[in-house]
């Protein structure tokens, strides 16, 4: 003989659903201050490996613009071959606007230019994918 099923009784408590959890908050909302060196630098070296390139040397530095010389904020990189890069931030904000400039070794930059402009939002996924895609333009990245 089955067990009899069980109705729900008139009156008896729902539970309450679980309340959702808060989205994790994005890297790009951390302040510039740590987002650039704790977050983004590893993802750049990281893409850049990946990418074939060689093991680059990255930092942050607040520094003369290449080309201009106004200060600015910058992801300044260097690749074996004395090659440089300077990716440029017009204040401490990623939303900011942006330019990059290249040098081959022994040689300073000529021409700053406009980075990510088309962009309504900058993330960490496009800073990191269009520098690299800017270095493998020049040639400098994998088996060109």
């Amino acid at each position: 003989m089955s067990e009899p099923e069980s109705l729900p009784t008139a009156g008896a408590p729902k539970a309450a659903p679980a309340p959702k959890a808060a989205p994790a908050p994005k890297p790009e909302d951390q302040p510039f201050a740590s987002f650039v060196p704790e977050v983004l630098l590893p993802a750049l070296a990281s893409e850049i490996r990946r990418y074939g390139g060689p093991e680059p040397s990255l930092r942050l530095e607040q520094a003369p613009m290449p080309v201009v010389g106004e200060l600015c904020w910058q992801v300044v990189g260097e690749l074996p071959g004395a090659r440089r890069f300077w990716l440029c931030f017009t204040r401490d904000d990623i939303q900011a606007p942006k330019t990059i400039a290249v040098a081959e070794a022994g040689a300073d930059p000529s021409l700053l230019e406009s980075f990510l402009i088309d962009e309504k939002k900058t993330t960490l996924a496009l800073l990191v994918s269009r520098t690299v895609q800017r270095l493998n333009g020049q040639k400098w990245l994998g088996p060109n």
